[in-house]
């Protein structure tokens, strides 16, 4: 390949090269250790210099270079891994520069001349390849590294690489770390001895950040059951956060088959870079922590002061800019944030340029001024871009307009800082079917009641009103530590649903889609599908002791809701636990305001929690696990194994403990999630196994600690809840024993999780995260292995290594489908609602690369036919796909069958097919989750005639016509080819076909005395006897044969039965011996292993 010019000084060469071929101005040279000669000493420290080092020489083992007259200053300008590849870039340079370089007088022209012709070949080169790196050059030249040394296929794209070591034992090889969209993969040479390491991304279990005493700081990969360590990075955070980008990636887009495609730059396998991925990491960290739609991208960011009103200083943050947000945070995140949306802008002032500084208005006769902002203009300009984009006519206003109101602002906020105006809340949006509450509805506040309790809510409320009087209020107001200390005292019941709507970004939703949920409530009513049946039996289930959902309009609203959002959400549909979630929500929001915060929940601040697998709940009971490790020490020493904690907390994360507090108690939770997220909840847990220490340590088993924590739960109380005792659940345990134990009340135990665990980092429970979230899908994917196994193994006769073996094929065979392609089938057509067995197919193309790896004897071999038609065969269903344990058996039977199974496997091959196979390659029967309507009974009857399925006889198969018997002879001819016995065999089915013809013709004779066509056999037998004969060409097997029969096709109808043919089989004893020869199918599992990746699928 061309090469950006480099200036090379030939005297410090160290004679490492030798020079091919030369005229005046070029010079091709030939690494030292390469070619002709290139062992020994020389070669081995050639090859490791060319491992270790970062340079030209390291790339190619040729290279050519441009030298001018009476100088040691040579240019290089290209390289090659071969002798072909670097002898036509001579030619070129031979044919369209010498000729030119004559005319020049000057050496200096003609070092500029081919310069600028070089450049512009690289140039052009990058429009057709479209590689967009920092170092275009340098990562050609890895580019070249790569696809030498792993010989992957071609379409493999990769994204980055690094120096560092990879540590065998105590050993580090110092090499290169590549890491492409589909691989991670390594490579060293030193002084002879090649490491060479490639690992799917799909296949990891760990990825993490690790040290210790040799390793300082090291980048730890777990796959396939070994350990690997990489270190000595100059870059590791960088280094680890594309790691994990791309193993994210992977596991979406291979277990979860996500497209991407509100991801322009991950939706192409094909065009992941380097920049993509740290762009859609920064967004996903934007995203999270400010609680914005996941259609905002973080688009600039600038470091300046805010001047916080409230306490008359400037803090330093910085600004986030998206399409529609303004934001801001603290340098520590903690200390204050606030978020603003570009509708609530009215206008942006920018004083005077020696303070750098500019103050943007928003609506509720408030502003914020930003200070020290380096580049304020833009900042300025970009602002006033987009709101003029989003903002309606009737808030514009003319420049001098703002520009007063702006000042007035300020003025206002030196001046009288106590009294900053209150921020208007967010307008009322699309009119729902329900505009109210279901607590307003069913327990509406009495304002003359002033017992003590509705007194401290009255309390509440005040402090809360303070709050905003100083912090502002709606969608722009400042949350601070402050705002926190107020959620963890409580909520009041009046503000509850504003607040939750504002700390989860679900007002933001709802303002940028006004008439949506009205819409698709139209919509989807009336519809069934498998998830509306699912809500219809859980809708009387959901908080059933409140009065709510005892009356037809809580339950109208709460389907209606749960229905909407199947709809909008197919993936998800329903899931059981949003239910009673979403009763919750329906109590204190409206019922579009809770739609939207479900969305938020299920979509933001609880992914992948409620689907088939429930993914979300089990990563964070890993981190939960993980936390009580750390600071539950106690309790881990008494108990070791913390599985029990696993199972008996996933309801309190898939309901946020609503479902084992009363309801008045676990509202207090609610309010907390929706302000810090799952850290809440996860710090609830570590405070409730903390107050429960003594119980659990002295208990026996399990059952003793479910029961100590059941008693807990019962006697939590909310002393400060106005809700009256019609409302208020009564504890399951209210018994003599329960009433015993002391009462707690749940605004003390949320006080002291966050005094104990508060300073747990949102952004540490996010990186604990995803470095669980590996580990999590891969136990549940040997799970679905060991089930699938345990069900296949019944059927077949393979071992149980040998079944992993396959299970392991077939499985990456699945992945390979999706690995390079943006519309695969398996990923468009995928449903996750299908059980274990069917989650992981091949499409025709898939299945043809596998079996021709896997078949014992090259059975299709170039006869694209025979595997559609084996294909077809094994397709029970005819759904297009085939499944893991139709392809096992399939394989059974051609390993470890009968002489009769094996033949009755080949006649079947050839029999017509039921029905055609699509262009796609692909037939969905079963619906996507939450579509379309399940024909239940239908499945009923099929596993019915499953179970009742009788052994396949040989007298139900119908008879084989002239044309499959005819290509049933030529399959049996193409199993001997390279057999020992091969002539003996093709004498044997020559002989058969001769005697079934023969007993064709007398049977017809018997029939039809007096047939006009009664020589035509008589030649046909002649000339298929001479079928058998040795001088036959194998490459076209009984050619006569075919001729023949094709001339009796005309005239006469005849047709064989499988009895028939098994019977004049088994006359010859060495067809019997080939059939019944076993096959290893180890050997074939292991070369499949190897040959996998390197097979092509044609599409």
């Amino acid at each position: 390949m061309w090469l950006k010019p480099e200036e090379i000084l030939l005297k410090n060469a160290l004679k490492l090269w030798v020079a091919e071929k030369g005229n005046e101005y070029f010079v091709l040279q030939r690494r030292r250790g390469y070619g002709e000669g290139g062992g020994g000493l020389t070669g081995l420290l050639v090859g490791t210099l060319d491992t270790m080092m970062d340079s030209t020489s390291k790339v190619a083992p040729f290279r050519i270079l441009h030298q001018t007259p009476d100088s040691q200053i040579y240019w290089s300008i290209a390289c090659g891994g071969t002798k072909e590849e670097i002898n036509q870039h001579w030619e070129w340079l031979e044919k369209n520069i010498m000729r030119t370089l004559s005319v020049f007088d000057s050496s200096d022209d003609i070092t500029s001349f081919v310069q600028g012709k070089i450049r512009g070949l690289i140039a052009e080169e990058g429009k057709v390849s479209g590689v967009q790196e920092d170092d275009p050059e340098k990562f050609r030249e890895a580019l070249l590294r790569f696809e030498k040394w792993f010989d992957l296929p071609q379409k493999e794209k990769l994204v980055t690489y690094y120096s560092c070591s990879y540590w065998r034992g105590r050993v580090p090889c110092q090499g290169w770390l590549y890491l492409s969209t589909n691989f991670l993969s390594f490579y060293s040479y030193l002084l002879g001895s090649e490491v060479k390491l490639v690992v799917s991304w799909n296949e990891i279990w760990r990825l993490e950040k690790t040290s210790n005493v040799i390793l300082t700081e090291s980048i730890h990969v777990l796959a396939n059951g070994e350990d690997h360590y990489f270190s000595m990075f100059l870059h590791l955070s960088e280094t680890f956060l594309i790691m994990e980008q791309l193993a994210d990636y992977s596991i979406k887009r291979l277990f979860d088959k996500e497209t991407f495609q509100e991801e322009p730059s991950l939706s192409d396998p094909l065009q992941i870079t380097k920049r993509g991925l740290e762009t859609n990491a920064r967004n996903e960290q934007f995203r999270a922590f400010f609680r914005l739609p996941k259609e905002e991208n973080l688009l600039e960011v600038y470091e300046s002061f805010l001047w916080v009103p409230f306490s008359h200083f400037n803090t330093l943050g910085k600004i986030c800019l998206s399409e529609s947000y303004l934001c801001f945070a603290s340098q520590d995140g903690s200390q204050c944030h606030v978020i603003i949306p570009m509708r609530e802008v009215i206008g942006v002032e920018k004083p005077d340029r020696s303070s750098r500084a500019l103050t943007v208005c928003v609506r509720g006769k408030r502003a914020l001024r930003f200070s020290e902002v380096r580049d304020f203009e833009r900042l300025g300009n970009a602002i006033r871009r987009r709101c003029g984009m989003t903002a309606s006519p009737q808030h514009s206003a003319s420049t001098e307009g703002i520009r007063g109101e702006c000042q007035n602002l300020i003025n206002h906020f030196e001046d009288n800082p106590e009294e900053v105006a209150m921020m208007v809340g967010q307008k009322e949006s699309s009119k729902t079917v329900s505009n109210e509450a279901l607590m307003t509805v069913f327990h509406p506040q009495d304002a003359e009641n002033l017992d003590p309790k509705m007194l401290k809510e009255k309390m509440k409320e005040q402090s809360w009103n303070i709050h905003f009087s100083e912090y502002g209020r709606g969608t722009s107001m400042f949350c601070t530590k402050k705002t926190r200390d107020l959620i963890v005292r409580g909520v009041p019941e009046a503000l509850r649903g504003e607040l939750w709507m504002l700390f989860s970004g679900a007002v933001n939703d709802m303002a940028a889609n006004p008439g949506y949920y009205s819409e698709i409530v139209d919509k989807s009513l009336g519809t069934s599908t498998l998830a509306t049946d699912e809500i219809e039996r859980d809708l009387h289930r959901s908080l059933p002791e409140h009065p709510a959902f005892q009356s037809d309009t809580g339950i109208s609203a709460l389907r209606r809701v749960l229905t909407a959002y199947a709809y909008r959400n197919p993936k998800i549909g329903y899931c059981q636990a949003m239910n009673i979630l979403t009763s919750v929500l329906l109590l204190y929001a409206k019922e579009e305001e809770a739609f939207w915060l479900l969305v938020a929940v299920c979509e933001r601040m609880l992914p992948d929690y409620f689907n088939r697998r429930i993914i979300g709940a089990l990563v964070d009971q890993a981190v939960f696990e993980e936390l009580i490790r750390m600071h539950l020490t106690q309790l881990t020493e008494h108990m070791t194994d913390l599985t029990f904690f696993s199972s008996v907390s996933l309801s309190w994360f898939l309901t946020l403990f609503i479902s084992v507090l009363p309801i008045e108690s676990a509202v207090n939770v609610v309010d907390c999630f929706f302000y810090d997220g799952i850290k809440a909840i996860l710090q609830l847990g570590l405070a409730v196994l903390d107050y429960n220490m003594e119980g659990l340590i002295s208990s026996h088993d399990d059952a003793e600690a479910v029961t100590i924590l059941s008693k807990f739960f019962d006697n939590v109380t909310n002393k400060d809840s106005p809700l009256p005792q019609t409302v208020q659940q009564n504890s399951v345990g209210n018994n003599d024993k329960a009433s015993s134990l002391s009462k707690v009340d749940i605004s003390d135990l949320i006080k002291e999780a966050y005094e104990k665990y508060g300073d747990m980092k949102s952004e540490e429970v996010e990186r604990m995260r995803k470095r669980n979230k590996l580990y999590v899908i891969q136990t549940l994917e040997d799970t679905t292995k060991q089930n699938v196994l345990r069900v296949v193994s019944q059927e077949v006769k393979f071992s149980v290594p040998q079944l992993d073996n396959l299970y392991a094929l077939f499985k990456r065979q699945h992945f390979l489908s999706c690995y390079w392609t943006m519309n695969s089938p398996v990923l468009l057509h995928h449903d996750p609602s299908l059980a274990y067995l069917e989650q992981y197919q091949l499409g025709f193309h898939q299945f043809r690369v596998l079996f021709s790896l896997l078949e014992p004897w090259s059975l299709c071999s170039g006869n694209d036919a025979l595997f559609l038609w084996a294909f077809r065969l094994l397709d029970e269903n005819q759904d297009g796909l085939v499944n893991f344990k139709e392809f096992c058996c399939a394989l059974d039977i051609l390993y470890s069958g009968t002489f009769t199974n094996k033949l009755k496997f080949l006649f079947k091959l050839h029999l017509p097919p039921v029905s055609d196979l699509p262009e796609d390659g692909v037939i969905r029967k079963s619906p996507e989750r939450g579509k379309g309507k399940v024909d239940l009974q239908a499945y009923l009857k099929q596993w019915q005639d499953e179970i009742l399925k009788k052994e396949e006889s040989i007298k139900d198969l119908p008879r084989i016509n002239q044309a499959q018997f005819i290509q049933f002879s030529k399959t049996l001819y193409n199993l001997f080819h390279g057999d020992p016995e091969e002539e003996s065999l093709y004498r044997a089915v020559a002989r058969v076909t001769s005697l079934l013809l023969r007993m064709e013709e007398v049977g017809r004779r018997l029939q039809e005395p007096t047939s006009p066509t009664q020589a035509a056999p008589e030649g046909a037998l002649l000339n298929r006897e001479a079928c058998s004969t040795p001088e036959r060409s194998s490459d076209t097997p009984c050619a006569t044969i075919t001729l023949e029969a094709g001339s009796i096709l005309q005239e006469v109808e005849w047709s064989f039965a499988f009895e028939q043919i098994l019977a004049s089989l088994l006359n010859e004893p060495v067809l019997v011996r080939f059939f019944e020869r076993p096959v290893d199918i180890q050997a074939r599992l292991d070369h499949a292993k190897g040959a996998q990746l390197k097979a092509k699928t044609n599409k």
